[in-house]
């Protein structure tokens, strides 16, 4: 019988409650795997060919190899779920049964995340532990539009703009540093959102970044930063993205 999927994002204390419900299932076919970002295909697929309830969808493959976080599968008779967590496993692992715990660890830690948030004329940085944004420092830069006219007057204007760019982005980085250093050996991850160009150049000026490269989570998509911006990210940061599957009914 086909299957049909359904997607849809849960924050943390809903996903709580949601893992919760796995606990409560006893089923012999049912199997778990955690995958860490950017496992190799033969592995993804070694992996599959242990589940017992055949055949899986063929977008299975395709989402788990595409996601940067990684991923947590549980399927079985009663719940088939393919889960995108808010933080990356470090390594593979295949479980009988439905075996939540390892996800439901990771989604209650009190993991400590730095946050990047940058349009050019706009920033917000902050670090946050689980959910709760201990610290944070939002502003704004003048930044004028580019200059439509030629001549020599363009280049005038192109040179004061490429000077409050950089200006702007020196600021930002000054309050990286202000945000960071006392707590650097404690922080877990950073997460940079907004302009990608602006976050490469801010990382070209901003030497401290180099630092933290180890320690980078995939690219966040944020409108313009205040910050109620800062605090929605946070929240986002922490949600998990999951897909189900259910038999068609006829």
């Amino acid at each position: 019988m086909p299957l049909i999927s359904k997607s849809f994002f849960l924050g943390r204390a809903k996903m709580s409650l949601f893992l919760g419900e796995f606990k409560k299932i006893t089923d012999p076919d049912a199997v778990s795997i955690y995958l860490p970002p950017g496992a190799a295909v033969p592995e993804i697929e070694e992996l599959l060919a242990r589940i017992k309830l055949k055949p899986y969808p063929d977008e299975l493959n395709e989402a788990i190899t595409g996601s940067k976080r990684g991923t947590v599968l549980f399927w079985g008779e009663e719940r088939k779920s393919l889960i995108l967590p808010p933080l990356p496993f470090t390594k593979k692992t295949f479980f009988e049964g439905y075996v939540p715990e390892p996800l439901q660890e990771l989604v209650e830690s009190d993991t400590k995340i730095g946050l990047i948030l940058v349009h050019l004329g706009s920033y917000a940085v902050g670090i946050c532990q689980g959910e709760r944004l201990i610290s944070s420092k939002v502003g704004t830069g003048l930044i004028h539009g580019r200059h439509k006219k030629g001549g020599s007057s363009q280049q005038r204007f192109q040179r004061r703009r490429q000077n409050r760019v950089q200006e702007f982005l020196d600021r930002v980085c000054d309050h990286v540093r202000e945000q960071f250093e006392p707590q650097v050996n404690g922080l877990d991850y950073v997460v940079y959102g907004g302009g990608h160009q602006t976050i490469l150049q801010l990382q070209k000026r901003c030497p401290f970044l180099e630092s933290l490269s180890d320690r980078v989570l995939p690219l966040m998509d944020v409108p313009a930063l205040r910050q109620k911006v800062l605090e929605s990210a946070v929240s986002r940061l922490w949600s998990s993205h999951i897909t189900e599957w259910q038999e068609a009914r006829t």
